[in-house]
C-alpha cells in the first residue's frame, strides 16, 4: 500500500494559476460593474440635462428603464417621466402627440426618440 504523497510543486503551481484566473475574473467583473454604474449615472444626468431636447430626454429615460413612452395621454407613468426628465407634463404629452401623429402617418415608419425612422 502506498501512502499519498504531498502535492508536487507542479500541482501547486497549477492551483495558484487557477486562483489568479479567478482573481482576475473578479477584478474584471468589478471593473465592468463600475463602468456600467458610471454609464447609468451619466445617463441619469443627461436625461434631465437642459442641453437635451425633451424628445432626447424621454428617449434616454426609455433606454434606462427599458420602457416605451405610454400612448395614453393620461397614463400615470407620464408624471413619473416628467419628474425624472425635469420636464413639464405638457412637454411629455407633446412628445407623445408627435409620436402618435407619426405612427398615424403610416405603418411603414417606426418612431424612436420622437424621430421618424425609415423602415429597415
Amino acid at each position: 500500500m502506498t501512502l499519498p504523497t504531498r502535492r508536487s510543486n507542479q500541482t501547486f503551481g497549477a492551483l495558484s494559476a487557477a486562483a489568479e484566473t479567478v482573481a482576475e475574473h473578479r477584478a474584471r467583473l468589478a471593473q465592468q460593474q463600475e463602468v456600467a454604474q458610471q454609464r447609468r449615472t451619466e445617463a441619469l444626468t443627461s436625461q434631465a440635462s437642459m442641453t437635451n431636447s425633451p424628445s432626447q430626454r424621454i428617449r434616454i429615460w426609455e433606454e434606462l428603464h427599458r420602457l416605451p413612452l405610454p400612448l395614453g395621454p393620461n397614463h400615470k407613468l407620464l408624471g413619473v417621466i416628467a419628474d425624472a426628465t425635469q420636464l413639464h407634463i405638457e412637454q411629455v404629452q407633446e412628445v407623445q402627440k408627435l409620436r402618435v401623429a407619426l405612427r398615424a402617418q403610416g405603418s411603414d415608419t417606426r418612431v424612436e426618440g420622437g424621430c421618424e425612422i425609415a423602415p429597415r
